[in-house]
Formats: C-alpha cells, structure tokens, sequence
C-alpha cells in the first residue's frame, strides 16, 4: 500500500466517546449486599489484562459493574449506559457514543461532546435512581456529593502499509488533532502545547496508544486492549474523587479543633479540649484507614505496564496533589491531639497538685486543732 493510500485509508476513523461520571456517596459500599440486590455474580479477577500479567495485578475486591438501558439525547442519539460500585463508596457511571467521522470532524465532536451539560445531568437522574434501589448496601451516606467527571475518545486501530498505522505514524500524521481532542479545543494548539499534551503517552505494542490529559484520555487500541487502560483510567479518577473527600471533611475538622483549642484555655475548658481531642483522633484514625483501603484496593508489580498507566494517569488529573494535601493534614491533626492533650495533661496536674495541697491544710489544721 503506497503512502498516500495510507494517508487516504485513515482520513475516516470509527470508535467511540465515553464519558464518566463519578459520585462519592458514603464510607463503603457493601458488595457482596450490593450483588444480591443486583443479581449480579462474583468477579474472579479484574481488570483484564491483555498482555501478560501476574495474578496479584488486579482489584482486591472488584467493583460490581452493572449493564443500564440505553440513553436517549435530545439530539436522537442513543448512549450505552453502565455503572460501577466501589467498595469505598464511589459509583461511576459511563456513557458510550459509537462513532465514524474525518479527523477534523472528530476534534469538533470532541469538544461538543465534553461540554454537554445534557450528559451531567442525565447522569445524575440515573445515579440517584440507582442508589435509591441499593440504599440498604451503602454504609454511613454522605450529606452531599462531590463529583468528577472524564471523557475518552477511544479510535480503533487503522490500516496501515502492512497491517495497522503505529503510534509513532499516528502522531506523526495527527498529532496536532490529537493535542486538541485531549485538551478539548477546537482551535490549533502552539507547537509547545502540543508538545507538552503528547509527552504524557505510552505504548505498549507499537500499534497501541495511550494520551492522558487533565480532563480526558485518547486511546488507540482494539476494543479489547482498550478495556483494561479504560479502566484504569475510571479507577484513577475515582482516587482522586476520594482524596477530594479526605481533604474536605479534615479541612472542616481542623477548622472546628482550631476553635475548640482557642476556646479552651479556661479552667474547665481544658477538659473540653480532651473531648475534642478524642474526637479528632478518632477522625484522623477513620481517615488513615480509609485511605489505605483506597491505596490497597488494586495490586500492581512496580515494572508492569498497567502500574505504569495508572501512576501517568494519576499524575495527570492530581491524584498525588489530594494526596499530599490529606497526608499533610493528618499530620497536622496528629500535632493538635499532642497539643490539645498535652494541654489537658497539665489541667489536670495542676489540679492533682492543688488538691494535695489543700489535702495537707487540711492535715494540718486538724493536726494544731488537736495540739490545741
């Protein structure tokens, strides 16, 4: 095949958009509840890996994924719709759009399809029909919701001069139109920023790639190799919506310590302050091991490929950002306990030590008494 058929053959590509959108609704999700309320079956082991993987490369406790009806847009087009429950409480739910355009149409329908507020919206109406069927599986539900959302623009692989187009010829012909598909932008993007959206891509067979922005993903693969890095993905960003969490409710809790300390100064105030000590030191514990239920909830060998697609998603929507900021917190509110007990520790010495004083006054006035 001549270059310039070549050029020709991928003028047209297929695939599809997907969007995610994701709640955090409480402290845990029962699944094993949840699965009996869904009928669904026990998951053996994901995500599916395509290349080889050790049997540890997988989700501790998988999140029960649920197959919805389709979704109809005011436009007349049709959505695939499925939903995922985390075991530490996020839903995530997906939207899927078929598609076959040129690549100039397909940067314009990129950006159309990212700033629907039609999707958000029809997301939220299916989630809270959802929760609202599984309630009795949700533990400690939250009085509000945070939310984040992502989109993936997914294209199959194309013909090529011996079998398919590679990633590096990919680029090469389209990567300008890829920059702004992950960027959003319907308007060319400056050399350096085209530069700088393609050093987040990685390739695992040299007709696979994968792009990663802020707020959406460009993934060239089969359907079957695109399922696991799909994942992945929807994983990252449901970290992140959980780190998001930690650092709101410890932000409020270090707000209500910070004054309860400067309230605390007084006589009685100091036994207050050891209240609120122990409350804090409860949250910080709860915090600390929903976290490390989050960390641990899937196992990647350091070296593996799926290891190396997760640590570049996560790094580019800020998962290690939240992160640091609920470490730093915790570690602030580790200081407070100390001070605040501290505090409370030396109350409660100063009393011990006018109590015994005034046990010997005491002692001594019955002592002259009796001389007397």
């Amino acid at each position: 095949m001549s270059p310039a058929t070549t050029a020709a053959s991928d003028s047209r590509v297929s695939g599809s958009f997907r969007s995610l959108f994701l709640y955090d609704l409480c402290d845990e999700i029962r699944l094993d509840e949840l699965r009996g309320l869904l009928g669904t079956p026990n998951v053996v082991r994901e995500p599916q890996f395509r290349h080889l993987a050790p049997e540890y490369v997988r989700f501790e406790r998988p999140p029960v994924a649920e197959s919805l009806a389709p979704v109809r847009l005011e436009g007349g087009e049709e959505l695939r719709c499925s939903i995922n429950y985390y075991d530490y409480g996020v839903v995530s739910l997906e939207f899927e759009l078929p598609f076959e355009f040129d690549w100039a149409e397909l940067v314009y329908r990129s950006d159309a399809w990212m700033t629907a507020s039609e999707l958000e919206k029809k997301s939220a109406e299916i989630v809270g029909f959802c929760v609202n069927r599984v309630s009795s599986a949700l533990v400690k539900p939250y009085d509000y919701q945070l939310t984040e959302d992502y989109y993936l623009i997914h294209i199959r692989p194309l013909p090529g001069e011996s079998s398919t187009v590679t990633a590096n010829e990919l680029i090469a012909r389209h990567g300008q139109s890829i920059a702004q598909i992950v960027r959003g932008e319907t308007s060319p993007l400056s050399e350096e920023e085209t530069s700088e959206v393609l050093h987040s891509r990685l390739s695992y067979f040299p007709g696979d790639l994968l792009v990663v922005g802020w707020t959406a993903a460009f993934v060239y693969d089969t359907a079957e190799g695109a399922a696991s890095t799909i994942q992945l993905l929807a994983y990252a960003n449901s970290q992140l919506l959980e780190f998001r969490h930690y650092d709101h409710v410890l932000t409020l809790l270090l707000a209500q310590v910070y004054d309860a300390a400067s309230r605390g100064t007084g006589f009685l105030g100091r036994w207050r302050v050891a209240g609120e000590a122990e409350r804090l030191n409860a949250i910080q514990l709860d915090v600390r091991e929903l976290t490390e239920r989050v960390d641990n909830s899937i196992k990647f060998l350091s070296d593996m490929f799926a290891a190396r697609v997760y640590r570049l998603a996560a790094a580019r929507i800020g998962v290690p950002d939240y992160r640091n900021l609920v470490d730093q917190k915790l570690n602030t509110a580790g200081e407070l306990y100390r001070f605040m007990m501290d505090r409370f520790y030396q109350g409660r010495g100063f009393v011990l030590e006018l109590m015994v004083v005034v046990i010997l006054i005491i002692e001594l006035v019955y002592l002259f008494k009796g001389k007397g």
